[in-house]
């Protein structure tokens, strides 16, 4: 059986994958799909995940191994068959899932949010107020980039490699 236990809610990789049969177990659950210009998508994702993954270190700790098995069996070689490199079709792929989410998934259950708009729209579709802070901007490719190097160097340290 399907179960988030604790959990209220999934983000990004891997339910983004699994967003059927997450949405078909979970018949109440609210979906939020988060769009952006699909060129920026993909020079951000080309630039971060796949650059990451593409240039990981020699050695590294099982758990971190076991990680970036996961991540290409459901989104490299899973998603994207193996060809995100090829950009056209990375976009295509971005492009046939956002229609397929949309066609699917009922309107009363499905925001369709891009980050630009802020809290009002997200919080509006969840029943919640509006926070008295600033909506984050967390997810830029700088702070990316430092965790990153901060994941590498612990992967590194852990299997007993000098960073």
């Amino acid at each position: 059986m399907l179960t988030y236990g604790q959990y209220r809610s999934t983000v990004d990789w891997p339910g983004a994958r699994f967003w059927r049969e997450l949405a078909d177990h979970y018949p109440s659950a609210r979906v939020i799909l988060t769009v952006r210009d699909p060129e920026k998508w993909y020079d951000s994702a080309r630039s971060t995940l796949f650059q990451a993954i593409s240039n990981r270190p020699a050695r590294m700790s099982a758990e971190a191994m076991r990680v970036i098995t996961m991540m290409n069996l459901v989104v490299w070689d899973g998603v994207f068959k193996g060809r995100f490199a090829d950009k056209d079709h990375a976009l295509q792929v971005f492009a046939e899932h956002n229609a397929a989410v949309q066609r699917e998934i009922s309107a009363d259950r499905l925001l369709v949010f891009d980050v630009a708009q802020g809290w009002g729209p997200l919080c509006d579709f969840l029943g919640v107020p509006v926070p008295g802070e600033q909506f984050p901007r967390l997810n830029n490719r700088e702070a990316y980039a430092a965790k990153h190097r901060e994941r590498v160097v612990a992967a590194m340290s852990a299997s007993g490699v000098q960073p």
